[in-house]
């Protein structure tokens, strides 16, 4: 706990065997108290692993319910652990667990009530190897989002995010889809509600056991953060009302 707020980590698993020992030991469990693994029906030996590292909360999916999918078990689980902070980390190592502790305690100390790892800021991504179509179109769309949402943040494309509970009083997760737009929805359903966001510099790893999405994907998550985008603008405006905006 930090300054009496319990703290826990979600763990969004798909065929992670190969990583997720790495990334738990470095869980800073000085102040983690509860460690949340939802296995989306993997093909490798995610869900055993899983249970060899004696990780508490252990779900499996019996058919895959996609990225936005498993979050939404993620986070409903942690909730229902009466938990007061929740940070989602990968478990393909792409992101430092170092950095739990920094995000955590700018959540406790009410200084933000979301925090995301970006890795734009400091020249992360790059540097760990993010390929050039992605790191491009990563900075196209987040300017994009920036001035249809009206935000300034670095990138809206990062899986490393840390959440106050409160935000999931405001805002309805269950509305989003359940592929990799789930995210930027998310996003978009903070900023609606009327909260900020902070960013800490976070590096990044890029190498053949980290998870990532097929171009085809990329293009077909690119056009969806525009949707997300346009609805968010259009609400705004009171032109049209969406689903994921009904909270």
């Amino acid at each position: 706990m930090i300054k009496g707020k319990k703290i826990a980590v979600v763990l969004p698993a798909y065929n992670a065997a190969a990583t997720l020992e790495k990334t738990y030991n470095e869980i800073p469990f000085n102040i983690v108290d509860e460690v949340v693994l939802v296995d989306d029906n993997s093909k490798d030996e995610t869900l055993t692993k899983a249970k060899e590292l004696g990780i508490q909360h252990v779900v499996k999916h019996e058919v895959n319910r996609g990225y936005g999918g498993n979050q939404k078990t993620c986070y409903n689980k942690a909730l229902s652990l009466n938990s007061d902070i929740i940070i989602m980390l990968h478990p393909d190592y792409q992101y430092t667990p170092q950095l739990i502790e920094s995000m955590a305690y700018i959540i406790a100390n009410d200084v933000y009530p979301v925090v995301f790892g970006s890795r734009i800021l400091g020249k992360g991504a790059l540097k760990g190897g993010m390929p050039m179509y992605k790191y491009i179109a990563n900075r196209c769309l987040t300017l994009f989002q920036n001035i249809m949402l009206s935000q300034k943040l670095s990138e809206y494309h990062t899986g490393y995010r840390a959440f106050d509970k409160k935000i999931f009083e405001k805002i309805d997760i269950e509305a989003n889809s359940d592929d990799f737009i789930f995210d930027n929805q998310m996003i978009a359903q903070i900023f609606y509600a009327g909260f900020d966001i902070a960013e800490i510099t976070c590096p990044t790893k890029y190498f053949d056991e980290a998870s990532s999405i097929n171009f085809k994907r990329s293009s077909i998550y690119g056009l969806g953060v525009l949707k997300v985008s346009l609805q968010y603008r259009l609400q705004k405006w009171g032109f049209m009302k969406f689903e994921i905006f009904r909270k």
